[in-house]
């Protein structure tokens, strides 16, 4: 196997723990073969120009992840990787690869359980019946090499020019998939027909390779509701849906799901059940956001930065002032309701508790469920300047991943955000400054303190989707 990691572990109990290990999968041939005509179908926003969004953007992505997760792998090699640069590091099908422990690629895990004879044909014959191949292809997928066969399953094709299903560019942004909740993982039902490959191969990829058969038993997968298949029409509203974008660790007995466009109230109240029954968790938090594009998932509207701060789009933050009874709107608050956002606490066997907005709640992780001392913080998206506000929520100015307590990922592009975070107090530093201080010595991943670390994004951006998104942990150091 060419994943094999004897300490591995899944502990996930907060947002800001430090990271040490995660699941990612770096963009393959198939984001380049997005058509305009199938980009929205395929939940993109715009079709992206690949090797600019490899080489300029995610290929940072990878280089930073190691020097705090696995620096032995990249310390001394930076000038080397970045001269000879043929993208043989990062490509787990290289002999140059990384191959990281800490920084694991998906593409890696399928290859290794393909190896598998009784794995292959199975997991070939249910993506040829997701994809609806004829009998003739399936058998030549079975024979194909597995190392091959992997990269086939991601990009949707044989070859360079021949595609022979659709691509699944969402991987990327492999939270959705599943998420690790203290020392279980939740595998999640997303929500477009468009994800549906990739949920099946994280499935097989889960109970299946070595590195997690010690936690076959802690390995959680949301049911359907009974009779679901006698719903009417494929887009019922009532599906059970969860994605892990909406799905926060945020301390060891509390997690908040998020009511989205993408997580249905069905897929929550599945979650919650499931969560209970195996004593995972005390206490669920359910967030309902307006079901709009724009928010997509609850990690488009907040993220941790640390114990004491987030950051968040405060137009959906705080709550709304009472109406005069004699207004008119007032009669018709039943009707804006659907845009608001609702807040309520379940814990088993106890009365639910409602939260009146959703700085209440953060303030109430921050100094209850975390202990800080500290007032808790908020860092506004666009420094809650409009039209700045709106405009840099949508390309993920909240949705920042916290490799450690106060050190955290965004986008260069959401100046007004930056602004709010030196307002704050961080510093701010782009990441190529900071990896070759790191490499030069001048700066340590292990006493950075307080940085928000920019990272380009002119493509990466146009998927809807920030560092939050592209990141599934599985282990994270516990904050108190």
């Amino acid at each position: 196997m060419t994943v094999n990691n004897s300490d591995f572990k899944i502990d996930v109990t907060s947002e800001i723990g430090t990271l040490r290990t995660l699941l990612i999968h770096s963009p393959d041939s198939g984001l380049g073969k997005v058509v305009p005509s199938k980009a929205q179908d395929w939940l993109f926003e715009d079709i992206v120009h690949l090797d600019t969004m490899r080489r300029n953007e995610y290929d940072y992505y990878v280089k930073l992840l190691l020097y705090f997760l696995d620096p032995d792998k990249i310390k001394g090699k930076l000038q080397q990787i970045e001269s000879d640069y043929e993208r043989e590091f990062f490509k787990p099908d290289h002999t140059n690869f990384h191959a990281s422990n800490n920084v694991i690629e998906i593409q890696t895990l399928l290859a290794d359980i393909l190896q598998q004879p009784d794995i292959r044909k199975k997991l070939v014959a249910s993506v040829c019946a997701i994809e609806s191949c004829n009998y003739r292809l399936q058998q030549q997928l079975i024979d194909t090499d597995p190392v091959e066969l992997a990269k086939i399953f991601i990009s949707g094709s044989l070859n360079d020019d021949e595609m022979i299903f659709a691509p699944i560019p969402n991987l990327i942004f492999s939270r959705d998939l599943g998420i690790a909740i203290n020392n279980h993982m939740l595998l999640n039902k997303p929500a477009k027909k468009a994800r549906f490959r990739e949920t099946l191969l994280m499935r097989y990829i889960f109970f299946n390779h070595p590195m997690f058969a010690a936690y076959q038993n802690n390995i959680l997968e949301i049911p359907e509701t009974a009779q679901h298949f006698l719903r009417p029409g494929e887009d019922n509203q009532e599906k059970t849906t969860l994605e892990g974008g909406d799905v926060m660790m945020v301390s060891p007995q509390h997690l908040l799901i998020g009511c989205s466009e993408r997580t249905s109230i069905s897929g929550a109240n599945e979650a919650i059940k499931l969560l209970f029954d195996n004593d995972v968790v005390k206490k669920v938090t359910i967030v309902k956001i307006p079901h709009k594009r724009d928010y997509m998932h609850i990690d488009t509207v907040f993220t941790q930065v640390k114990r004491n701060t987030w950051v968040l789009l405060r137009s959906l933050a705080v709550a709304e002032a009472p109406l005069e009874e004699q207004e008119p709107m007032s009669w018709f608050a039943d009707k804006k309701s659907k845009d608001k956002t609702e807040i309520v606490q379940f814990r088993k066997d106890k009365k639910p508790k409602v939260f009146n907005c959703l700085e209440d709640l953060l303030s109430s992780i921050s100094e209850k469920d975390l202990q800080s001392e500290d007032k808790t913080r908020f860092i506004y998206s666009g420094n809650n300047i409009f039209p700045f506000d709106s405009r840099e929520q949508w390309t993920d100015s909240c949705n920042l991943l916290a490799l450690k307590e106060g050190v955290v990922l965004g986008y260069d592009r959401n100046d007004k955000t930056v602004e709010a975070f030196k307002q704050s107090g961080f510093e701010v530093i782009k990441v190529n400054d900071l990896l070759q201080k790191f490499e030069s010595g001048e700066l340590d991943p292990k006493t950075i303190t307080d940085t928000l670390i920019l990272m380009p994004s002119a493509e990466l951006s146009r998927a809807r989707g920030g560092f939050h998104c592209m990141s599934m942990p599985l282990l994270r150091d516990k904050v108190i």
